[in-house]
């Protein structure tokens, strides 16, 4: 009883994370329909920013955070610039331009960081808090839900109740519609991206102390966005946060009981069977062509 409790909090603490890391690519994919393949690298260069600038270099952890966040931010904007809105109305172009920055991104940080073990954070938070005498949740695992759920109760508000989320919304409904209302598809596109971008960095920043760093650490990331994506539906943030703690327990439940392997390849078959039965997913909707 006490290791199915743990790991029912466990799970519930992972979601955060595979939330943060599912919202850029339904919110890049529902604005440009555009698959950023790079995406997972955002996360992987959030996180090594918090080890060069942090664990390398002594800067205060918060301040590491928000550094870890500006950048990504700008990175993801440079991309949109650059890469995709070249390529807009060439789904296939994005998605080949993304691959290309994936392994560019990676090859960066192999250069920063040198080849050799996988990096390690410190957690700037430490001990643990006992729950129940046999929960134990570590601090710093706490503080990063707490930030995580806080960072997207913040992106529910813009999105529902400001101009600029409505406008993203209405450009996620249909891109033609909204630009004929006047809508710059343009300025709603770098918004879109700098927001992903922004919540993967920050992703990238709460994992760095809880988690192994490489210039390869973006696959998984990338892997469980895609499933997390699918299952909730593409184009719906509410089914991507409900699909990330589905996930969430189901993988930190079959890797307690079974490997992380199991459970990475289990996701993926639910994934499959997901598109056959259900291909809008649990509340995504057909989008417009």
């Amino acid at each position: 009883m006490e290791l199915l409790i743990q790991t029912v909090v466990n799970g519930l603490i992972q979601s955060g994370f595979y939330a943060l890391a599912a919202i850029g690519l339904v919110l890049v994919f529902g604005v440009m329909r555009v698959v950023n393949f790079a995406h997972g690298e955002l996360v992987m260069i959030g996180a090594y920013t918090i080890w060069f600038v942090h664990a390398q270099n002594g800067v205060p952890y918060l301040i590491t955070v928000v550094l870890a966040i500006l950048l990504v931010t700008a990175l993801g904007l440079l991309m949109e610039r650059f890469l995709f809105r070249p390529m807009t109305g060439d789904p296939l172009g994005g998605l080949i331009c993304s691959i290309g920055m994936l392994f560019i991104l990676q090859v960066i940080a192999t250069y920063v960081g040198g080849e050799g073990p996988s990096k390690q954070v410190p957690p700037p938070f430490e001990g643990t808090l006992v729950l129940m005498d046999s929960v134990r949740i570590p601090y710093q695992r706490l503080f990063s839900i707490t930030v995580a759920v806080f960072a997207l109760g913040i992106l529910w508000y813009f999105l529902t109740r400001t101009k600029f989320g409505w406008a993203v919304r209405a450009v996620s409904m249909d891109r033609e519609a909204a630009a004929l209302q006047g809508i710059s598809t343009i300025r709603v596109s770098m918004i879109a991206i700098g927001v992903g971008a922004a919540m993967a960095g920050l992703a990238g920043a709460l994992m760095a102390p809880l988690t192994n760093i490489n210039p390869h650490m973006g696959h998984n990331v990338i892997i469980a966005a895609f499933i997390v994506t699918i299952v909730g539906g593409v184009g719906s943030l509410p089914g991507a946060v409900i699909a990330s703690v589905l996930y969430a327990l189901f993988h930190t439940f079959v890797t307690t009981y079974f490997s992380g392997t199991i459970a990475t390849i289990s996701g993926l078959v639910i994934m499959v069977l997901v598109l056959i039965v259900r291909p809008t997913g649990i509340m995504g909707h057909r989008v417009s062509e």
